[in-house]
């Protein structure tokens, strides 16, 4: 693309937002930022260290020390803490349990909004997470807020995990969203929330091809 830009796509678990960003930057060549996963590596270093948040001097230091890259590789962004690649180690369990403390301290989350920005210093890029267009990125060009119902997620993160290995009931599942659902809607600092200006697209019943297509025809109107 000829003009830089960026997509901002927020929305709930289950939402397809992952998926359907990544996409969406393949098919227009431009770098794709999952911003959970850089949230991801910070708590996989944080269980690792078994270090104490409320300890500021502790925080400041642990922060100091722990670098988190992104590079891109064959099958989306590689990451990286202090060197070593997590990719496939901040996707487990025991991250995914923890990642909602790391993402709602204060100072973390100014590391990494500031670490989020820099990247669209020089490139386009399509940016997923639950408050890119309210607070990383309000100034987006396009903003994207995906939904779908509770069931339909429920259902698509049982396939996620039956592919990874893991049989887990779909009721379980589907509180599990609900719990969290209600908990990143009213936490205290960045909320999830549709920003004003973004665009509402219901996956539901949507194929993934017709989500990113619809995406490409807005970002194609936006970068004429």
């Amino acid at each position: 693309m000829k003009k830089k830009i960026v997509i901002a796509i927020d929305g709930p678990a289950g939402s397809g937002k992952s998926t359907i960003a990544r996409l969406v930057a393949k098919k227009l060549k431009i770098l794709y930022i999952d911003s959970g996963a850089i949230y991801r590596a910070y708590t996989l270093q944080y269980l690792r260290e078994e270090i104490n948040l409320e300890e500021q001097e502790t925080l400041v230091e642990f922060l100091e020390r722990t670098t988190v890259n992104l590079e891109s590789g064959k099958n989306g962004a590689l990451i990286f803490v202090n060197r070593e690649n997590v990719t496939k180690e901040i996707r487990s369990l025991e991250v995914t349990a923890n990642v909602s403390l790391i993402s709602e301290n204060k100072n973390i989350r100014e590391v990494v909004t500031k670490k989020l920005r820099s990247e669209a210093e020089h490139n386009s890029l399509v940016m997923d997470g639950r408050d890119i267009g309210t607070v990383v990125f309000p100034d987006a060009a396009l903003k994207i807020f995906l939904t779908a119902s509770i069931e339909e997620r429920a259902r698509r993160r049982k396939d996620d995990l039956k592919s990874a290995g893991v049989e887990t009931d779909l009721e379980k599942i589907k509180n599990d969203i609900q719990r969290r659902d209600k908990h990143d809607s009213e936490r205290y600092l960045a909320p999830l929330q549709k920003p004003d200006d973004a665009i509402l697209l219901d996956t539901t019943n949507l194929a993934i091809d017709e989500c990113v297509d619809f995406i490409i025809e807005k970002t194609l109107e936006k970068s004429v």
